[in-house]
Order: C-alpha cells, then sequence, then structure tokens
C-alpha cells in the first residue's frame, strides 16, 4: 500500500511539471503566430504601395477630362465631321461606363459625391443619346443646343476627375498609416513575446521550488499514510497483479493470525481465501489478468468469507480497489471482521422470527376465540330466538328482546375485531363482481331513513354528474364502508340534514369514484378528525353521552378502503358539521340482466329428515329444537367421522355440517360424504359456522358444500335454506308471495278488512301499470315517487317480487337512468300478473 502511495505522490509533481511546459510552449507559440500574422500583413500592405493599379486608375481619370474636351472641340470645328462627333461621344460614354461599371472604381463609387457627379454625367449622356443617334440633318441641326449641354456639364466632369484624385490621395495616405500601425503592432508583439519568455523562465523557476517542496510533502505524507496503515482498525492488504501479498497491516496480522513478514510475497488467496473459495478466487485473478470484467473490485462493500491462520472460516467485509503503478497494476484490499455483526444480525432475525411467530399466534387466537365465543353465543340466541315461541308475558319479553339485542352486539364487536385482526395479519382479501351502485345506495339510505327521521334528520343521495351504476367491486365491503359513514352521520345528526352524494370520473376501462357523506353535525375539532380512523376512537365527550360504541368503526371502514386500493378522509369544523370522502378506483362492468328475486322462505311444504352434525351439545339442541318446531326429523351427530358414518347409512334430505370439529373437521367430513358411493354422497350439505371470511366461504364450496348458514343461527335463516330445498307450495308461482307476512297481515286486518284492502291495492296497481305504459322520461322524478307509494302497499300484503321489482325502477328512475327504467317496466307486468293471481 505504501509503495502505491509514494508512486502516485512523487508522479504527482512531474505532472504538475509537464503543464508548466505545456503553457510555457503554448504561449509562445501564439506569440510566433502573431508575429507572422502582423509580418504577412506588413509585406502585404508595402506590396499594394508598390502596386501601379491606382496610376492606372487616376490616369482613366484624367483621360476622361481629356476626352470629353476632344468631344466638345469636334463640335466647334468648322466644317463640323459629324461622324468625327459621334465618334468622340462614344469614346466619352464608353470611359464614363468603365468608372461605372468596373470594380477597380468601386471604392470611388462608394463616396457620395464622386456618385452624384458621376450620376449627372450619366444623365447628360442619356439624354444626347437620342441626338447623337439621330440623322445628320437632325444632328447639324441639334449641335448649337447639343454644346450648351457639354458646356454645362464641363465643370461636373472635371470635378469628378479632380475628386477621384483626392479620393485616391487620400486612400494613400490611410494605406500609409495602416502600414505604420501594422509595424507598430508587430513591435508590440514582439515585445510580448520577450515578456512571455520571461514569465515562463520564472514560472519554471517557481514549478522547481514548488517541486522541491512537493517532495519533502510526500515523503511527510507516505509516512503519515504508514501510521495510518498501522493504526487501522480494518485491515489492509495490498497485492499486485498476480496476487501477491506487498503489504500486510497490524489490523490484518489481528485479524487473520499471520505476521506481516511470514505472508508478504505469498500468493493472497492460499493465505486469507477458504478453500471452499479458493477456485473462484484464482478464476477471478486469471479473469482480471487478461482484461476482463472485475466483478468485486471497485464494487463497494462485498460480505464473503476468510480464514484465519487456525483454518478457521468466519465472516468479512471487505472492499477493493486498483490502482496503476510504475510498477504495474496493485489491488488494495480493506478488510473488516463482521464475526460479531453477523451473530448480532442472526440474533436480531431470531427474535424477528419469534415476534412474527407470535403476531400470527395472537392472529390465531383471536380466531379460534371468536369461533369459539359465537358458538356457545349461537346457543345462546338460539334458545332466546326459541323461547320467544312460548308463552311469555310482557315483562319477559321485553327481558327476551334486551338479551338478544345485547346478543347481536356483542356479535357484531366480535366481527369487528376479527375484521381487524384478519387484515393487520395481510389475510383479508377482496374480490370483485358486477353491482349497482344506485341500488346499493338506495338500500342503504332506505335502511337509515327511520332512524333518521327518529331523529328529525332528513336523508338523501343522489349523483354528482352522470350517474355510472354498474361497477365491478367488492359488494360486502363497499356497503360495509358506506353503512358505516351514513350510520355515524344518522347517529351525530339532529334535526338536520345528511346528503350522500357520488361522483363517477371515467378513465379508460375504469372509474375513480368520490363518495361524500355530509351531515350538519356538531362537527369535529382538527384533533379529533386526525385520529377519527384509529382503532378505539368514538369522538368527544359530547358524542359519548349520546351515542355508544366502540370506536372500531371507522377504523374497520379505513382497512376495507385501504384494501380496496382507496382513500378516506374527513373534511370538518366543530359547529359546521362534516363531509367523510372516500375515493376508490373500480372497473366498468356491464349491466346485469333484470331477473326476480326469490322471496323470503315459504313454510316447507313436506317434513325432512335433516343430519346435523355438531360437536356443541347446546348448539345442537337448538337446531334439533328448531327443526322440530317445523315438522321435521333430525339425527344427530357430535363429530364429522360420526357425520361421515351417518350419511353412508342412509340418505338424508339435508345435512346441517358445522366446520370446527373434533376427531374430524367438517370440510374432511364433507369431502369425504361426496368421495364417497353411500345414500347421501349427493345431499345437499350446508355449512353451520362462526368463520364470515369471503374466502374460507369459498374454500367451503370447493369441498362440495351447498350453501352456509352463519352463527348465530336464526330461525328466519333455517327456514330460507329449507325452503331453499324443496319447491314451493301447489298453485302457486315460486318467489311471488310471502305466504308467512300475507298470513299476519290477513290476522292483524281480520278477513274483511284485508279483502278491502287488498282489492284496493289491486286497484292501485293496476292504474300504476296503465300509466307507466305512457310515461315520458321526463316524469322519471314522478315515477320514483309513485313507484315508491306502491312498494310500500306491496310489502304490506307479502308481494315481495312486485315490491322489488318497483324498487328497481324507482332507483334507476332516481339515478336518471331511463334506459334501465323502460326495461324495468317492460318486465313489471309479468311479475304483475303472477302476483295478482296469488293475491285473489
Amino acid at each position: 500500500m505504501s509503495d502505491g502511495g509514494v508512486t502516485d505522490l512523487a508522479m504527482m509533481p512531474h505532472r504538475r511539471k509537464r503543464a508548466g511546459r505545456t503553457m510555457a510552449v503554448v504561449s509562445g507559440l501564439v506569440a510566433f503566430a502573431a508575429i507572422l500574422f502582423l509580418t504577412l500583413n506588413v509585406s502585404r500592405e508595402i506590396r499594394l504601395l508598390g502596386s501601379a493599379s491606382s496610376d492606372n486608375v487616376q490616369w482613366s481619370l484624367s483621360q476622361t477630362e481629356v476626352e470629353f474636351l476632344e468631344f466638345t472641340k469636334r463640335m466647334t470645328m468648322t466644317p463640323v465631321d459629324l461622324g468625327d462627333v459621334r465618334r468622340k461621344f462614344d469614346i466619352f460614354y464608353s470611359r464614363i461606363g468603365t468608372i461605372r461599371e468596373a470594380r477597380v472604381f468601386a471604392d470611388l463609387r462608394a463616396d457620395a459625391g464622386f456618385r452624384t457627379e458621376l450620376a449627372q454625367i450619366q444623365t447628360f449622356l442619356e439624354d444626347s443619346i437620342p441626338v447623337i443617334d439621330s440623322d445628320d440633318l437632325a444632328l447639324r441641326a441639334s449641335l448649337p443646343a447639343l454644346r450648351d449641354r457639354a458646356d454645362a456639364v464641363r465643370p461636373v466632369v472635371r470635378d469628378l476627375s479632380t475628386a477621384g484624385l483626392d479620393l485616391f490621395a487620400v486612400a494613400s495616405d490611410v494605406q500609409r498609416r495602416a502600414v505604420a500601425r501594422t509595424l507598430t503592432e508587430l513591435a508590440i508583439a514582439l515585445a510580448i513575446l520577450i515578456g512571455t519568455l520571461a514569465v515562463a523562465v520564472l514560472y519554471l523557476n517557481r514549478l522547481i521550488a514548488a517541486n522541491t517542496r512537493r517532495a519533502d510533502l510526500q515523503a511527510q505524507t507516505v509516512t503519515r499514510m504508514n501510521a495510518i496503515i498501522a493504526t487501522s482498525l480494518d485491515g489492509v492488504i495490498v497485492s499486485d497483479a498476480a496476487g501477491r501479498i506487498m503489504t500486510f497491516s497490524p489490523a490484518a496480522e489481528a485479524i487473520f493470525g499471520h505476521f506481516a513478514e511470514d505472508v508478504v510475497g505469498r500468493d493472497l488467496g492460499g493465505v486469507i481465501v477458504p478453500p471452499h473459495l479458493r477456485a473462484a478466487h484464482d478464476a477471478g485473478m486469471e479473469r482480471m489478468r487478461n482484461g476482463g470484467p472485475k466483478r468485486v473490485v471497485g464494487q463497494g462493500r462485498v460480505r464473503l468469507e476468510g480464514m484465519r491462520a487456525s483454518g478457521e472460516v468466519f465472516p468479512i467485509e471487505l472492499s477493493i480497489q486498483s490502482s496503476v503503478t510504475e510498477a504495474g497494476e496493485i489491488f488494495i484490499a480493506f478488510v473488516r471482521d463482521i464475526s460479531r455483526r453477523v451473530a448480532d444480525e442472526a440474533e436480531l432475525m431470531a427474535a424477528r422470527d419469534t415476534a412474527l411467530a407470535n403476531e400470527k399466534l395472537k392472529t390465531e387466537f383471536l380466531a379460534t376465540m371468536s369461533h369459539e365465543i359465537r358458538t356457545p353465543l349461537n346457543g345462546l340466541l338460539g334458545n332466546m330466538d326459541l323461547l320467544q315461541d312460548t308463552q311469555l308475558n310482557p315483562q319477559q319479553a321485553r327481558f327476551v328482546r334486551n338479551m338478544e339485542t345485547s346478543g347481536r352486539l356483542l356479535m357484531r364487536h366480535i366481527s369487528d375485531v376479527l375484521d381487524i385482526t384478519r387484515y393487520d395479519a395481510g389475510k383479508m382479501s377482496v374480490r370483485a363482481e358486477p353491482m349497482n351502485l344506485s341500488v346499493l345506495l338506495q338500500d342503504i339510505v332506505d335502511s337509515q331513513t327511520s332512524m333518521a327521521a327518529a331523529n328529525g334528520t332528513a336523508l338523501e343521495w343522489g349523483w354528482n354528474g352522470a350517474p355510472h351504476n354498474w361497477i365491478m367491486s367488492d359488494h360486502d365491503r363497499l356497503q360495509h364502508i358506506l353503512m358505516n359513514l351514513v350510520g355515524n352521520a344518522v347517529k351525530f345528526t339532529k334535526a338536520g340534514k345528511i346528503t350522500v352524494t357520488v361522483a363517477a370520473e371515467p378513465d379508460g376501462d375504469r372509474i375513480g369514484l368520490t363518495f361524500a357523506v355530509t351531515d350538519t353535525g356538531p362537527g369535529l375539532d382538527a384533533d379529533l378528525a386526525a385520529r377519527v380512523f384509529d382503532d378505539f376512537v368514538t369522538g368527544n365527550s359530547a358524542y359519548d353521552r349520546e351515542v355508544g360504541g366502540t370506536g372500531l368503526g371507522l377504523s374497520i371502514a379505513r382497512r376495507f378502503v385501504q384494501a380496496l386500493d382507496g382513500d378516506i378522509g374527513v373534511d370538518s369544523a366543530p359547529g359546521r358539521g362534516s363531509t367523510f370522502w372516500v375515493r376508490l378506483p373500480v372497473a366498468v362492468a356491464e349491466p346485469a340482466e333484470i331477473v326476480e328475486v326469490a322471496a323470503p322462505a315459504q313454510a316447507p311444504q313436506r317434513p325432512l329428515h335433516v343430519l346435523v352434525v355438531e360437536d356443541n351439545e347446546i348448539n345442537r339442541t337448538v337446531v334439533r329444537d328448531m327443526l322440530e318446531a317445523g315438522g321435521h326429523r333430525v339425527t344427530e351427530a357430535a363429530d364429522g367421522q360420526l357425520g361421515v358414518a351417518a350419511a353412508q347409512a342412509r340418505r338424508f334430505d339435508l345435512i346441517l355440517m358445522d366446520i370446527s370439529m373434533p376427531v374430524m373437521d367438517g370440510r374432511t367430513a364433507t369431502r369425504a360424504i361426496r368421495k364417497g358411493d353411500g345414500p347421501s354422497a349427493q345431499s345437499p350439505i350446508v355449512a353451520l359456522t362462526a368463520n364470515a371470511m369471503r374466502d374460507e366461504q369459498d374454500a367451503f364450496m370447493t369441498d362440495g358444500m351447498d350453501g352456509i348458514l352463519m352463527k348465530p343461527l336464526s330461525k328466519a335463516a333455517l327456514a330460507e335454506v329449507l325452503a331453499a330445498h324443496q319447491g314451493p307450495a301447489p298453485g302457486v308461482a315460486a318467489g311471488v308471495i310471502d305466504r308467512d307476512h300475507a298470513a299476519e297481515t290477513r290476522e292483524v286486518l281480520g278477513p274483511a278488512g284485508y279483502a278491502r284492502l287488498a282489492g284496493r291495492f289491486v286497484q292501485e296497481a293496476d292504474d300504476l301499470l296503465v300509466w307507466l305504459q305512457d310515461v315520458a322520461d321526463t316524469d322519471l322524478a314522478e315515477v320514483a315517487a309513485r313507484s315508491h307509494k306502491i312498494a310500500g302497499s306491496a310489502g304490506v300484503f307479502g308481494a315481495t317480487a312486485f315490491r322489488d321489482q318497483l324498487k328497481r325502477i324507482e332507483t334507476a328512475a332516481k339515478a336518471g337512468d331511463p334506459a334501465t327504467v323502460t326495461a324495468a317496466i317492460a318486465d313489471l307486468a309479468a311479475v304483475w300478473d303472477r302476483t295478482r293471481d296469488a293475491l285473489i
């Protein structure tokens, strides 16, 4: 290392000396070139002074006056020879033309006075040409007038000749002064050259003195560099192009356990490179000697392995640079022992893995606890559902309703915590599917309208700009987000107004949606607005006194928005209300065909034999009691293996399968039933589970299940599943009338009242269909209002299919979508015909 550094430093003064010499030579060449240029200029000026061209020009000017006099003399002779007059005129005309056109007279023509005199003479010539070219008789008659004009122009001809001579005299003076100036410049250039040479001599002397000082500094620098290498904590190893060690610093001795005097001159690879890396090291050295690429040299820090004198292999970090010296190329390596750092990194990675394992364990624990809590909660809510079917006094009924409300609230809190845990663990997935945004918003607003009205608050929604109904998005996630924002606005706004707006900005085959929920509530201060999307933030104290909540709703909404690649925020100020906004990128979807939606499940026509596979005895009892209350027969199995055995022994009309069970879980049991050839291999299997995540539900379907019943189980959900696996009542169109709801209405109104109101409803519906056939696009607001009114009446009589079709018309009309309105109206008549027959 020291030899290479000394060589480089020694070369520095030589380079600077060469630079000084080069500058001196360049300065001399510049001065010499200037002198040569000035000498050539002097020679040229002298040649011009010795040229006879100016004499010829002056003779031509003098001869012009002589020829003009000859011309005038011929006109005064007696007798006048007209031919001689014409000839002398032509000679004078030619002389003037030469002065006017020849390049040698260009400098004279540049003078304004000379040009004026020349123009006057030219005018005289032009005026005289017709006379000269006329016949002899006319010429002789015009001679007196011609002589007069010639006499008038004679002074101009003389002035022309005299002016030319004056101009040439001035030009001669200018030329002589130019020669004198050039000679002066030549003398100055010679002086500069001499001065430059003197400065160069002085500069060279200074360079010599500076080189002497640099030599002293170089020696000092070498001493300092050797001291730095000796005290460096990193090992410094210098080798030549052949890989032989030239320098081995004390730190390198400490790192590798070799003494410098023992390894200098030896091959580097055999000293510090482990055996398993030696072949690669030798190949790299050979490649660099042959001019190949340097894969380690100049690449910064590289982590490799080294070998101590004891043979121990340990991790090292090194940086290698190359330098060219007079002796050839050398390589300088800075080596650091990183054994301790690697051990610390391994310890840190182990700690990280432990933390990740603990996080995973926490997630699995929460998921398991969620399921375990749902299971007894299912039994609790199920028993309360059954309890409500018994004879209860008003106080007992109120207690049961309160317990059920608390149980449902607890279930929602459990679901919220599970959603947060899944998102933070990176397990939350989204699924894009075609959906009608206007229908979603209308359903949300409808569900919150009654609560808003109870607070004296108006709730409305609409498009900001052109509507774009059909999109590709996750319906459930988006519904949860908007329901949370609208629900919060309804809770916190008293006697005010809530407006929900949505704007669509098309971008190719995608759309940027912006939802805004604006309320006139109390608003948020800046600190709360900054934290409102954090976990367990429930608002200020004023909010806490009026409404409850865990403070997880907005934090879950934020996670859902992020899962959909969107943004969420709030603009608010105390006393000025709030605007919660959501921006989502979505894909464009094709409008789906309007299909009839099946009405709520109807009472089954025949009893079913149901296999209930559930490990929790209380849950089995709840499901059994619900089924037996409906007239069904139940077989129970306490785990999946017993359930498979039961399914292979006889045929069941329906199998309700729990998922998490001992011995054999529900998914494994389902696959076993489907793969077997037992009597129930093709029977419907419905999952009975607390696992609500969509990816898990998809997995259930992949295993061969036909549906999912979520815990806690309700009688309505169970009745819907039972109805899905047997046909409708004879003579009644499927999915048209909710018989249970219609029966309740008949019981409340009495037979006479029911018949009277049903007849009135039929008449109103008939009138609406007639009116809708002639409606124009400009009447969309009236279409929405009348459809909404009749839809409410249809719900009273359980006409669910007719009500749902009217809701579609209302939603499309409010969204300003005449095409969808027209299509829905076209399908309404067929739905009404079946509904009318079922009612009558």
